[in-house]
């Protein structure tokens, strides 16, 4: 136990470096709080979940203090975890074709019962969306230990001008555009539209699209020699599909790639087919309004950009029934296409884990700041948890768990026994802030409304 403890508070101390004094400490006890699923415990308190961590009031004070009113960022400490993995050197990078996955994906934090909440969140067991915090989550994907698992990358908040979900999509994939490297493409699920993608400048990027997918060739067919000559591509459906009673054809691939994979013991054959140089129909619309512009224009002002060309894969897969349809520019087999995309589902274990692991699905703060740190801090605190449990040797749930599995949800009963007694020595660094109160008013004296002085040069200022 004391080894664990001695690694965490090294770890959270990397964490909160940067910080100011008085309020890295703070923080420090906030995440040791959360890692030990105080707030499963009391049911999303901060304050009850503090005090049952042993804290003395005056640190539970001051700890919700720094929650609500500190000077901190979350995308500095995310910035200083992800260091200090880096400089440990045991998470290695998923790479398939030569490109690293970077996955996407937005989560949302229910609080149907929050005064002014303007956001929404969509929830599958209402059917409907839900007043809730959403945050867009971007995490790198590797292995620590053969274990797959997502180091975060950046956490991005919903514009409080415009709340809704489109917004936050757009404000994500700025953010994704920002942090891709060279060698990085973003992994991304059906609920990003490719035209968002498109218009957002990403140039690397694997996108699942949806089944009634259609798009476009980038070239128009060659004329027949009689009737209008063709100016727009043809229509092509990589799947096939039903319209009423009317059976829509797929239309060929351009080529086909075979393989196999191993799984439990068994062999598989997968299949992808391809369709290459096409352009999304809706950049063709707007590209013959940019037409239309640059003939009514006299002056030589409108411009005309071509459209962005990708190519189409569907992969099928005997295990399953519905075929993977995915939309890339980058030039790929299928396998590695398909490892690629396979590679997006890690980032759902850090809100499961936040959630479900940590408690964090219920939460009661209320301030327009605390609203939106408390579910960052906790998706950190998964992502911390996931990133030890892989590390460290598991710890068996008794004495009948002969062969235990180092998954978070072990780290997180272990951990839920320690208290803040049992922290060894915090090093000097993280300390209470001791500012001079001797000048101040204390009691009655402090919040006293005091009757204002007029000055007479001024004169006497008039009621409105």
């Amino acid at each position: 136990m004391s080894s664990l403890v001695y690694r965490i508070n090294g770890l959270l101390c990397q964490v909160v470096s940067g910080v100011g004094i008085g309020t890295n400490l703070d923080l420090f006890l906030l995440l040791w709080m959360i890692l030990g699923g105080r707030l499963l415990l009391s049911r999303g308190g901060v304050i009850p979940g503090l005090a049952l961590f042993g804290l003395s009031e005056k640190a539970v004070r001051r700890c919700w203090a720094a929650l609500t009113y500190g000077c901190w960022e979350t995308r500095d400490l995310i910035q200083r975890f992800e260091k200090q993995v880096v400089a440990e050197g045991r998470f290695q990078p998923h790479a398939y074709g030569g490109y690293r996955p970077v996955a996407g994906d937005l989560t949302g934090f229910f609080r149907p019962c929050l005064k002014g909440c303007k956001t929404k969140h969509y929830s599958a067991p209402h059917g409907k969306a839900l007043p809730a915090i959403p945050v867009g989550l971007l995490a790198r994907v590797g292995s620590v230990e053969g274990k797959r698992l997502s180091l975060p990358l950046a956490l991005v908040r919903a514009d409080p001008n415009d709340p809704g979900e489109p917004s936050l999509r757009g404000r994500l994939l700025q953010e994704a555009k920002r942090q891709l490297t060279e060698k990085e493409a973003l992994v991304l699920d059906r609920g990003f539209p490719l035209s968002e993608i498109q218009a957002a400048g990403i140039e690397r990027y694997v996108v699942r699209g949806p089944q009634n997918f259609t798009a476009r060739r980038s070239q128009p067919p060659p004329y027949k020699g009689w009737g209008r000559r063709p100016t727009k591509g043809e229509i092509v459906r990589p799947l096939a599909r039903k319209y009423r009673n009317h059976f829509i054809p797929a239309t060929p691939p351009d080529r086909k790639e075979e393989w196999r994979v191993t799984g439990k013991g068994s062999v598989f054959f997968l299949r992808a087919e391809f369709w290459d140089d096409l352009v999304s129909k809706e950049e063709v619309a707007k590209e013959e309004v940019a037409k239309e512009e640059v003939a009514k224009d006299t002056e030589g002002r409108a411009e005309i950009t071509a459209p962005e060309t990708f190519r189409c894969v569907v992969i099928y897969d005997p295990r399953y029934i519905e075929p993977l349809l995915l939309v890339t520019p980058l030039d790929l087999s299928g396998d590695d296409l398909r490892r690629l995309y396979l590679d997006r589902w890690p980032i759902e274990g850090l809100p499961q884990v936040a959630k479900q692991m940590l408690g964090a699905a219920r939460q009661f703060v209320f301030g327009e700041e605390s609203r939106k740190r408390l579910p960052e801090l906790s998706l950190l605190s998964g992502a911390i948890l996931s990133y030890l449990a892989a590390t460290e040797p598991a710890p068996p749930a008794g004495f009948w768990d002969r062969s235990p599995k180092p998954t978070a949800g072990r780290l997180r009963r272990v951990l839920a026994t320690v208290h803040f007694e049992d922290l060894e020595a915090i090093p000097n660094e993280l300390r209470k802030k001791d500012s001079p109160t001797a000048h101040l008013p204390k009691g009655i004296q402090a919040h006293r409304r005091q009757k204002r002085s007029i000055d007479p040069s001024r004169g006497v200022p008039l009621a409105a």
